[in-house]
């Protein structure tokens, strides 16, 4: 009876050193991992987006392209997808279904483009599912197309509310459109995806 009581005695005080030295071991490799999250926190893409946001650079520049911001762009397919966020974990707030539909870029992250329609819907969207050829759509119907830039030049067509139409060259005040085999000028009043006072060539 002595003799099982010493090994009773001699397995728990054992088993109690083990304890304590596994309890010891987690407690250090707590410590380091706590300590290599300090020297290396996990960052969110929303945190990244704030910290590029603060680093000084031209307000009028995207951060990854260095291309204006905002500007306008297409979408390339039928469909796109704009999420909460710029990952493909985010979830999709909006999805964008008209190929050629004018788009305008607020914000760069990576592969992302933070987007908008006209009506201010929108979210990021990959950069492979934009196009750089510019587009507009007309936002008055029967917009009248005109064979010169002048309020009284001949009608050549006319446009519906809606409508997807090709940007050409721009003045300050009209645009020069193209789409369902017509072209000619516009108010830039009557499209939307150019800016009011651009000019292009």
């Amino acid at each position: 009876m002595m003799q099982l009581r010493a090994w009773l005695c001699a397995a728990l005080l054992a088993s109690g050193l083990q304890f304590q030295a596994e309890a010891a071991l987690a407690q250090a490799e707590e410590a380091t991992a706590t300590a290599e999250g300090a020297a290396a926190p996990e960052v969110s893409a929303d945190a990244e987006i704030s910290r590029h946001q603060a680093e000084p650079r031209d307000p009028g520049r995207g951060v990854v392209t260095n291309l204006p911001v905002p500007r306008y762009v297409s979408l390339k397919g039928s469909e796109g997808n704009a999420r909460r966020g710029p990952s493909l974990s985010h979830r999709i707030d909006w999805v964008f279904r008209h190929s050629g539909l004018p788009l305008r870029v607020v914000a760069e992250f990576g592969q992302w483009r933070r987007v908008e329609d006209q009506d201010g819907f929108g979210g990021w969207v990959h950069y492979s599912l934009l196009s750089g050829v510019r587009t507009a759509i007309i936002l008055k119907d029967m917009t009248e197309v005109l064979n010169r830039p002048e309020e009284h030049a001949n009608v050549m067509a006319r446009a519906e509310a809606g409508a997807i139409v090709r940007l050409n060259e721009c003045t300050p005040d009209w645009c020069r459109i193209s789409g369902g085999g017509e072209k000619g000028w516009v108010p830039k009043t009557a499209i939307w995806g150019v800016d009011p006072g651009e000019v292009r060539d």
